[in-house]
């Protein structure tokens, strides 16, 4: 026999055991079956995955083009004083609505008011000179020359009165439209000059909608025709615009024409120089769509996830249009085959899904409440 080594000499019963029992697990993990594999040695045993389908559905899909308008006022101005003088009096405030022929601003007119108070003196003398020629002429008591010249001198006096009531009127300055003001700009005591703004006036009760569109598209557009328009400053309201004129000429940089249509405005919501965006339909059409969720991309291709015989099947499809979370199927799929919409991260081709809930172990047969249920 060979002699032990001293290293074996020095071990004990006690080292032993223990050294056994380290090596105990490591040979049953050798000599049994891994945990959760079939007894026949295929591959780990899964049950199916719950997803989640949608059928494929026909829709009417709207072929649109969009512009990008300007909003205008239906009438607008700026009022200006007309002469020289110091404002007396202001009778309107910022943003106010007023009427047409309503007295904004008054200027300083006592010159022109006395003026005034002595035109229409004149005016009743020579009114009353003439009536009593006219007695007296009748009874051949005057000539009738002399009738004439008090006529003519009535006249003269109606007519210097409707000058001086005409100067006192440009010291009115008044609304020249029903509309809603702007900022004021001058206050009681302000020297005014011709041409001096008083303030802005725009009637917005109609709002006229200029945009373009390209020359493809004229033959689209006629007058009275309906379109839609919105704003960013009201993302969840959408206001009707009549198309009322097309422009004469096509831009021959843009090779696009200026269309202005009109937009009731009752309660005042849009204002001039916003931005709006105009949607004119060219064409329905009824496509085959499915929803966007549904959609598995790979690289420049498309695929969907379908169900048969309890298993999950990939298939190609060629898409198109896109309209509020469903996108068009051009090819690949029918109508109403069903789609899988949730879980599609967790199959593969080939894997076997349901479409049913399943409490507690595989195959117990107990369905889970549906979500909200009591």
């Amino acid at each position: 026999m060979h002699a032990l080594s001293p290293t074996l000499k020095r071990r004990t019963p006690a080292t032993c055991l223990l050294a056994c029992l380290a090596l105990t697990p490591l040979l049953s993990a050798c000599t049994d079956e891994p945990s959760g594999r079939s007894p026949g040695g295929g591959g780990f045993t899964r049950g199916p995955t719950f997803v989640v389908t949608t059928s494929a559905e026909v829709r009417e899909v709207r072929d649109q083009v969009e512009a990008i308008g300007t909003a205008r006022a239906n009438e607008s101005v700026t009022i200006a004083a007309k002469l020289t003088d110091t404002v007396s009096r202001v009778h309107f405030e910022d943003g106010q609505l007023v009427q047409a022929g309503e007295v904004l601003v008054e200027l300083t007119n006592l010159e022109q008011a006395a003026l005034l108070d002595e035109a229409e003196a004149n005016v009743q003398d020579a009114r009353n000179q003439a009536r009593r020629l006219e007695s007296m002429a009748a009874d051949n008591l005057v000539p009738l020359s002399e009738l004439d010249a008090a006529q003519a001198r009535l006249s003269g006096a109606e007519a210097r009165y409707q000058s001086i009531v005409a100067r006192l009127e440009d010291h009115l300055i008044r609304a020249p439209f029903s509309g809603l003001l702007g900022f004021r700009e001058v206050s009681e005591g302000t020297l005014v000059t011709p041409g001096s703004a008083i303030t802005t006036l725009d009637d917005v009760s109609i709002i006229k909608l200029d945009f373009s569109i390209p020359e493809v598209h004229l033959n689209l557009v006629r007058p009275g025709l309906t379109l839609i328009a919105e704003s960013s400053a009201f993302p969840d309201q959408s206001f009707s615009a009549t198309v009322r004129t097309i422009g004469s000429r096509v831009d021959q940089n843009t090779r696009a024409a200026t269309v202005r249509a009109h937009i009731d405005n009752p309660d005042l919501l849009l204002k001039p120089g916003m931005l709006l965006t105009v949607r004119l339909t060219t064409a329905t059409r009824e496509v085959l769509m499915v929803p966007e969720s549904a959609l598995v991309q790979r690289s420049s291709e498309a695929f969907v996830y379908t169900i048969s015989e309890g298993r999950a099947g990939i298939r190609q499809i060629s898409t198109g249009v896109r309209r509020a979370g469903w996108i068009e199927v051009e090819y690949g799929l029918e109508a109403g085959e069903a789609v899988i919409t949730e879980g599609t991260i967790k199959i593969r081709d080939g894997a076997p899904v349901t479409t049913e809930r399943i409490a507690g172990a595989p195959g117990s047969g107990k369905r889970s409440p549906e979500p909200g249920a009591d």
